[in-house]
């Protein structure tokens, strides 16, 4: 088999990093390399051509996911012309949906890989892009009445918790009761 082009090479790894920014929010960065690359559509062997450890690709995923989370928030501001209030209840009421509850592997990366992040060593390159991250959304949340890591948290540990307790009716009275707290709070 010949070499790839690097615009191949390139597209490969564009793949991967999302590929697993998405695997890592639903299964947890645990996932091997190989089932990695297997759900990429690539063969295991050239992972190491692309990436120089296993870490080097979390902290490439773990940014993708952030920088996906941005443009969510920039398409909001578009979508609500400017309008921040408006653009964040809109926000707020989709990250406390059954929707989002449900789809982990699309989801915000704050609720995701906070258990994997806090494992990870403080000097660690993933733990500096998700404590970035987490500090870009909370001050995003912010309102003039209401301190946006007050916010964030209460809408990650709603989601967290609606995750844990999925199938239960506790699950939807989490979010319900979280959305409503933000609304009267907004």
């Amino acid at each position: 088999m010949g070499r790839v082009s690097q615009a191949q090479a390139e597209e490969n790894r564009r793949r991967v990093v999302q590929t697993a920014s998405r695997l890592f929010r639903e299964q947890g960065t645990h996932v091997s390399v190989a089932d990695l690359m297997k759900a990429s559509g690539l063969t295991h062997g050239g992972f190491y051509k692309q990436f120089a450890s296993k870490e080097a690709l979390i902290d490439e995923a773990t940014a993708h996911a952030f920088d996906e989370l941005a443009r969510l928030r920039n398409d909001g501001l578009e979508q609500h012309d400017g309008r921040r209030d408006a653009a964040q209840q809109a926000l707020i009421d989709t990250y406390l949906s059954i929707e989002h509850r449900d789809s982990a592997a699309n989801g915000c990366p704050a609720a995701a890989l906070a258990g994997d992040m806090a494992r990870q060593p403080g000097d660690h390159e993933a733990r500096r892009v998700y404590t970035e991250g987490v500090g870009d959304f909370a001050e995003w949340l912010a309102t003039e009445d209401q301190d946006g890591i007050t916010r964030l948290c209460t809408m990650l540990g709603a989601l967290v918790l609606a995750r844990a307790t999925k199938g239960s009716p506790l699950s939807e009275e989490i979010l319900t009761a979280a959305r409503a707290a933000l609304t009267a709070t907004s």
